[in-house]
């Protein structure tokens, strides 16, 4: 099989990105905190934790 035929076996699936990772926007705060538990790469714990603060009701 040559490089680049991933997309004719590739499934669809509104909840990942094309390259695999997770889209952060459809899900709700007790599914961000979940995932950050299970996160083990630095680089996108920091992400989830930047989507967690952006949504986070502001105090003031």
């Amino acid at each position: 099989m040559a490089a680049g035929q991933n997309q004719r076996n590739r499934k669809n699936n509104s909840m990942l990105t094309k390259t695999g990772k997770a889209r952060l926007g459809p899900l709700n705060m007790t599914q961000l905190n979940k995932l950050l538990e299970s996160s083990t790469k630095p680089k996108e714990k920091d992400k989830i934790r930047r989507e967690l603060v952006k949504r986070a009701p502001s105090a003031a």
